[in-house]
Formats: C-alpha cells, sequence, structure tokens
C-alpha cells in the first residue's frame, strides 16, 4: 500500500519512485478508495496526455517522463508484470532473445515473446510486442532463464532455445541468411547436452536443419548429440533447408547432405 496519494497522477508518482512502472486497474481502484467509473475517467485523461498507457483490459503502464517521447518505457521494463497479469506462461525469445545473449548484428524491431495464450500483437508507443504460441510450455521449462532488467527481472530463452526457436519459428525470425547470422553469433554459448535435451520439444526437421547450419558453420561438435538423438528416429525425411522458397523444387539441388538429410538448393550467406 501507498500512504498519502489523493489522485491517480500523484499513484503513478509513487510507483515510479518506488521502481515499478504498471498496475492493475483493481489495484488502483482499491489504493484509491474510487469506484471503477472513477478510475476509468482519470485514466483516460493520462491516456490523452501520454503519461499512461493501457497496453491490455485492466492492466496499465506508467510512462515515465524520459519516455513521454516514446509514449512508452521499453516492454522489458513490464513485460513480467504483463504476462502475470494476464496468467500465462512465457519467455522473451527469438530476435530479441539472440539480441540479449549478444548474437545479432541488427537493431530488432519487434519485442518478440513466446507463451502459452494466443494473443494479438501490442503496439505500446514505439514498440510493437509480438506473440508466438507454443502450447507445451512446460517441456522447455528448464531453458527459460532470468534476465536482469532496470525494473526488475524477465525471463528469456537459454541460447541453445534460442536457436531452435528461430528455427521453429522462421516466419518470424527473417530470411535464411539472417538467421544464419545470428546463429554464428550464438554459436559459441551453445551447449551440445542442453540441446539435445531440449530436441524432444521440436519437430524433427527443426533439428535436421539447425544440425546443418551448425556444421555448416564449422561447429559440428555442438551439433553433435543432436544427430545422436535424430540416428534414433532413423528413417529420417528428406527436407528442404528452405522449406518455403518459391519454385525451389524446380532448380538443382547444390547438395544433398546425408548426414542430416538436408536438401540445399542455396548456401546461405552471412549478412556483414
Amino acid at each position: 500500500m501507498i500512504d498519502g496519494r489523493l489522485t491517480l497522477s500523484s499513484y503513478m508518482t509513487e510507483l515510479l519512485s518506488a521502481g515499478q512502472v504498471s498496475f492493475a486497474r483493481d489495484e488502483a481502484i482499491a489504493a484509491l478508495g474510487i469506484t471503477p467509473s472513477g478510475f476509468l475517467k482519470a485514466a483516460a485523461r493520462l491516456q490523452r496526455r501520454g503519461t499512461l498507457l493501457n497496453p491490455r483490459h485492466g492492466f496499465y503502464v506508467v510512462v515515465p517522463p524520459q519516455y513521454l517521447s516514446w509514449k512508452a518505457p521499453p516492454p522489458s521494463w513490464y513485460i513480467d508484470e504483463l504476462m502475470r497479469h494476464e496468467g500465462h506462461s512465457y519467455y522473451v525469445g527469438l530476435l530479441k532473445a539472440a539480441e540479449l545473449h549478444g548474437g545479432t548484428h541488427q537493431a530488432v524491431m519487434e519485442f518478440q515473446v513466446v507463451t502459452d495464450k494466443r494473443m494479438p500483437k501490442l503496439r505500446a508507443g514505439r514498440s510493437i510486442i509480438s506473440f508466438f504460441y507454443r502450447k507445451d510450455m512446460e517441456r522447455v521449462a528448464t531453458a527459460i532463464v532470468p534476465h536482469k532488467t532496470d525494473t526488475g527481472s524477465m525471463k528469456i530463452s537459454s541460447p541453445e532455445l534460442t536457436a531452435l526457436d528461430l528455427l521453429r519459428y522462421r516466419h518470424a525470425t527473417g530470411t535464411l541468411d539472417s538467421i544464419t547470422t545470428v546463429l554464428s553469433d550464438l554459436a559459441a554459448k551453445l551447449r551440445p547436452e542442453p540441446l539435445a535435451t531440449l530436441a524432444p520439444a521440436f519437430e524433427r526437421a527443426c533439428i535436421q536443419r539447425l544440425g546443418y547450419l551448425l556444421d555448416y558453420l564449422k561447429q559440428p561438435d555442438r551439433a553433435a548429440l543432436l544427430h545422436e538423438y535424430l540416428q534414433k528416429s532413423r528413417p529420417l525425411p528428406w527436407i528442404e533447408l528452405e522449406p518455403n522458397r518459391r519454385h525451389a523444387k524446380s532448380s538443382e539441388p547444390l547438395e544433398r547432405s546425408s548426414r542430416w538429410n538436408v536438401i540445399v538448393r542455396q548456401l546461405p550467406e552471412l549478412d556483414e
């Protein structure tokens, strides 16, 4: 409880002074001792001023003075509280996690979150939060790690989970060239045992493509246990390295990797 507040604005100021940037509507109503309609009127005024954001029903984010021009603080400041409010497990993953692990050559345009609830994209000021669905979050729980933020902490995917997700959600992670470039940056942090532990939670095609790319990046030792895992499920189907490449099957393969049963029609190139 915060004492001495008379208005929603003063309540928000005290939250900021305590290092907190988000709150639930019901918490504020109880703390201020006002009616729901009174809260909504006050919140609407502050939203028009740009000092308050309402990204999800019943969940509010305070916009600190230094972020008024951005119209919202960074999603990392409140994503943990937002997902707790939603009541669903999550982790920050894909390209955003790769960036946090030091594995990207370019700025990540979206804040990417994997969760067990289907959620639409959120626009929060200049930021876009994109959600990706995974039904069986418990299968990757051991590879979700805490990451410190300016306002506390959030959950992110380990380097190994990040690498596998880059291939699983490839529609959201760019071209084969960009995925390979990110993997080249992550490679030194990938541990063979955790990769193999995660393998049963992923489609075989993801493992085949990741294994091939690690070999291509001259990291065969990191892919060795993935290869052992795939040997248990022989015969492996032949798959395309780029499954959605236009007219892929009409061109002659450059390579047919019998180690991974991957058909390669164009070799990836690392981004500068």
